[in-house]
Order: C-alpha cells, then sequence, then structure tokens
C-alpha cells in the first residue's frame, strides 16, 4: 500500500557531512546540524546515504544530533541504501576518487536482498540510535550503467528488484515507513516506477533549471496523479549553477566543447539574474520547486550560516518577467513557461 509522506519544502542534504570536495570540523558539522534542528518545522528531515563518505555522512549525522539531545522522533532521516562501508586498502577510496576529502573508509556497491538489508542494518549503527524511516536503493542507474552486456544488465535489474522486495518487507514489519528511489538517470526511475510501489522518488541533475526535458515531465506528472511525492535534489547540478566547477560532479573547463556552453550558459543566466537583482540560488530552488509532484528541495550546505538562507529561499518571490526574459533567451524550454508560470 502507498504511503503518503509529509515532508517540509526543504530538506537537508548531508553530503557535506560526508567531507564532500572539502573535510569539515567537527565543530563545523555541528553547527550545520544544530541550525538545521532550530531553523525546521519538527521533525527535522535529513537525506543521507552509505555513499555519502562511505557513512561518514550517517555517522556524523547520528553523533552531532545525539550531541545536541534531539529526540529520535523530533527526527526523520532518508537513507538512501547500496552502498557498504569497508575497509580502506588505498590511498583514497575507489568508488569516486578526487571527490571525498580526508576519508578513513572505503565503500562498495551491495544491491540486492540480502545487501540492502546489510545497508540498512550498518546505517542505523552509523547513526547512533537514530533510525532510518525513509529508504531506498541509491543509484540504481550507476548500477546498471556498470554491466558488461545484456545479461549482465538483466542479472543486475533483478539484484535491483530483489533489494526492492527487502525494503518492502522492512516496511510491512513497521521497521520503515516509506520506500523510494534516488537516482541521477531519470529513466531507470520512470523504469523502476513500473515494477515496484513507490512512495516517493529522488530525482537529482536532472530537473533544474538548466535541465529540464520533456520526457521528464511527462513523467512527473504521471507521478503526481498516482500521489507518489517527488523530492527535487542537486538542482544546481552540483553546484555548477551557482558557481562552482563541477557540472553533475564532473570538472568542466571552458576549454572543452561542453565545458564552453556550459560557461556561456551560466554567464548569461547570471546576467539576467544581475538585471532582475535575483539571486542565482532562489531561481534555482524555486524552479526546482515549480515541477509538477515536487514536495521537497534537498538542499545541501557545508556553512551552518546558509541553513536558515536556504530555508528561506523556498519562500522567495521571483516576478514572472524574470522567467519569461530567460525562456526568450533560450535558457529555459518555452514549452514549459506557462506550468512554471502557473505554479509559481
Amino acid at each position: 500500500m502507498k504511503q503518503k509522506i509529509d515532508l517540509p519544502k526543504v530538506i537537508f542534504g548531508t553530503s557535506g557531512l560526508g567531507n564532500l570536495y572539502e573535510a569539515l570540523s567537527d565543530s563545523t558539522k555541528y553547527h550545520i546540524v544544530k541550525q538545521s534542528v532550530e531553523h525546521s518545522a519538527s521533525p527535522v528531515v535529513f537525506d543521507s546515504a552509505g555513499k555519502y563518505g562511505a557513512g561518514l555522512a550517517l555517522q556524523s549525522l547520528g553523533e552531532q544530533l545525539k550531541l545536541l539531545g534531539v529526540h529520535k522522533d523530533n527526527v526523520l532521516i532518508s537513507n538512501k541504501l547500496g552502498w557498504l562501508r569497508t575497509k580502506l586498502t588505498t590511498a583514497e577510496p575507489t568508488f569516486e576518487p578526487g571527490v571525498w576529502k580526508n576519508l578513513k573508509h572505503d565503500a562498495v556497491q551491495s544491491i540486492s536482498y540480502e545487501g540492502i538489508l546489510k545497508c540498512y542494518e550498518q546505517g542505523n549503527d552509523l547513526l547512533k540510535g537514530y533510525n532510518t524511516s525513509l529508504v531506498s536503493v541509491h543509484d540504481p542507474d550507476e548500477y546498471l550503467a556498470a554491466a558488461i552486456d545484456e545479461d549482465d544488465k538483466a542479472r543486475r535489474y533483478e539484484d535491483i528488484l530483489a533489494a526492492y522486495q527487502a525494503l518492502a518487507d522492512l516496511k510491512s514489519s513497521g521497521h520503515v515507513k516509506a520506500i523510494g528511489v534516488g537516482a541521477k538517470n531519470w529513466k531507470v526511475i520512470q523504469r523502476l516506477a513500473a515494477d515496484v510501489e513507490l512512495d516517493w522518488i529522488m530525482i537529482a541533475n536532472s530537473m533544474t533549471l538548466h535541465s529540464h526535458p520533456a520526457g521528464l515531465i511527462e513523467f512527473m506528472q504521471k507521478m503526481q496523479v498516482k500521489g507518489t511525492a517527488i523530492i527535487n535534489s542537486a538542482v544546481f547540478n552540483a553546484g555548477f549553477l551557482t558557481g562552482g566547477d563541477f557540472y553533475n560532479y564532473r570538472r568542466v573547463t571552458p576549454e572543452t566543447h561542453e565545458g564552453k556552453a556550459l560557461f556561456a550558459w551560466r554567464n548569461q543566466f547570471n546576467m539576467i539574474c544581475n538585471q532582475f537583482n535575483i539571486k542565482p540560488v532562489a531561481a534555482c530552488v524555486l524552479f526546482g520547486l515549480s515541477a509538477p509532484g515536487v514536495i521537497s528541495i534537498a538542499l545541501n550546505t557545508t556553512n551552518p550560516d546558509r541553513v536558515k538562507q536556504n530555508i528561506a529561499l523556498a519562500e522567495a518571490e521571483i516576478p514572472a518577467d524574470f522567467w519569461i526574459e530567460l525562456s526568450e533567451k533560450g535558457l529555459i524550454d518555452a514549452d514549459y513557461l506557462p506550468l512554471l508560470l502557473n505554479k509559481i
């Protein structure tokens, strides 16, 4: 049976707690969690994953919540399962070299019935008494993409379905509240939604101001009709839209053909934002919230002072003329403009 979930407009991503791009001090992590708890309605919602820092994000979140004395009933944790912490035997982690900093562990993908249960149990151990309420299979798209041939891909898809059977068993036994999926390739989410009863889906890097394909919008509309909650994540394309050097977690430079086009798009976007006195981050968040069926945006920060600002972004007001200008300059799809204006 589908479980309806009620979430605030902004939930807190925790990849920064796992030392994404930079190693944060325990003090900084403490104040990030503290600000999140203080400025969010109860229960505060955190989205995490065993992949984030090879479990470091989960561990840090549990440690800081415990230090703050937050009651477990006042926090709702989403754990995207599929990566299991392992011993670090190389100079740096093997699962995403160069992305995670100062880690003491490695991680391996573990997607199967038993594997996903191990990830769930390990995650709760790392959370130090705070249990996962929302569960999903993390990066099933990457798991399928690693197949060596079509037979291997078919076998891997069966692994994913077995993992979802394990999650369904956890839900039916009352251990978790709701089941979802988190992936960057929305077409894999679409395939899974046809085969698995999902309470929610998390779309990453796909429904952004820069990238919003018509097929994805149509799929999201269908999910909305079915009552499947949608969380939009990575609405800055991994930080690039707001000034970073990584687009969807890959470093880009103006020297390549792809990079030249991306930088040109961003420069024009910034010019229009300046023209209307709009913060690019606010435009990205409101655009992400405008998508059909989206109930929440997952925002991550490594700066405690930005937590309150991130929450406020969801309530920002942007004039219709701004979106019309973006459309006229070809920065957003003209076909999406009516939906956008109607929602915002």
